[in-house]
């Protein structure tokens, strides 16, 4: 492949001012002593359009560097078609998704096992809990998948994008209105997706301030400065917020008992992990904000750049118009004279 296709012997350039830059200042002077006068090589990316190279008399001369791109250049020219913002959103939902369905599942598992060995020994009493925690692990399964699929699929409209507005701002590619379309939707089910994960932020952090409430009972039952004359009567009783019916057994734990449930890995392992689950969410709410500011931006750009393609069009018309009116009345005028 040739290193400067525009510069082909015998063949008229139509590259555009871009790949200027690609040519150090020394090939320059190389192609430049290798026209026969009066031919030099262009001054201006302007002249570059209609140069033609047809009188080129040393190709041979050439240095190997100029007769294959290098992988300096090559990089560049991939990593400037990367929507760099489409992809930290990405990596950010990935994030956020994997740590809040991950620790989410175990936390959920860990917190029915805790309820069955301390609060409500009779399965009758918590079936209903049962059903719960296992419907929302399938959810969880869901979001997770879901979100994968969709994250990628963002990521892939950033890069039909990005390709698309440098392709119009650049040459006479044109956005369909199909394009602007898919856009828009992505948009609007994006700020849906926000709202539910905005929910599930809030849901989270449910479980978090109830383990918190539960742990700072039991900080402060072991705590020397206290003061506290009968533990027994410190308790935490979780049929009050309606995690179980009232009349499970024993539904309650004081004391010493207290202490040993704080102690346990169950307990644990399920407050730092719906901590972990609620951080995450958070940061899928915030990938789903970037995937909004990203979306909005790429429409706008997309909507302006067709609006001036048409302005553009009227005016190229317009002009044409006047030429071909100028030339009829031209003719008239010869044609009077003669």
């Amino acid at each position: 492949m040739k290193p400067y296709p525009f510069l082909t012997p015998g063949v008229t350039s139509h590259a555009t001012p871009l790949l200027l830059p690609l040519i150090p200042e020394w090939d320059v002077q190389l192609f430049s002593s290798c026209l026969p006068p009066p031919l030099s090589f262009p001054s201006s990316p302007d002249n570059l359009w209609t140069s033609s190279y047809s009188h080129l008399q040393c190709p041979d001369q050439f240095p190997q560097e100029l007769k294959k791109m290098g992988c300096f250049e090559c990089c560049i020219k991939c990593l400037g078609g990367v929507p760099y913002a489409s992809l930290v959103a990405t990596i950010l939902c990935f994030i956020g998704v994997a740590l809040f369905c991950g620790c989410g599942h175990v936390a959920l598992t860990g917190t029915l096992t805790m309820l069955e060995n301390h609060f409500s020994r009779v399965s009758s009493d918590h079936a209903t809990l049962t059903v719960v925690i296992q419907i929302f692990q399938y959810i969880i399964y869901g979001i997770g998948s879901f979100f994968f699929v969709y994250a990628i699929v963002l990521l892939a409209e950033g890069f039909y994008t990005t390709s698309a507005i440098k392709k119009e701002l650049q040459s006479d590619f044109k956005t369909t209105v199909c394009g602007r379309c898919i856009t828009a939707f992505f948009m609007f089910l994006t700020y849906i997706l926000f709202l539910a994960f905005l929910a599930i932020f809030g849901f989270t952090a449910i479980p978090v301030f109830l383990f918190f409430n539960m742990w700072n009972t039991c900080a402060t039952m072991k705590s020397p400065y206290a003061n506290i004359t009968s533990p027994d009567s410190i308790c935490v009783d979780v049929r009050q917020y309606g995690v179980i019916p009232y009349n499970a057994t024993p539904g309650k734990a004081c004391g010493a008992t207290l202490g040993e449930i704080c102690n346990t890995s169950e307990f644990y392992l399920s407050y730092h992990l719906y901590i972990v689950a609620l951080a995450g969410a958070g940061a899928t709410v915030i990938a789903l904000i970037h995937y909004l500011m990203i979306l909005g931006a790429n429409w706008a750009y997309l909507k302006s750049a067709a609006s001036t393609h048409d302005y553009q069009d009227i005016k190229t018309k317009d002009d044409q118009d006047l030429e071909a009116e100028a030339r009829s009345k031209e003719g008239q005028n010869s044609s009077s004279y003669s």
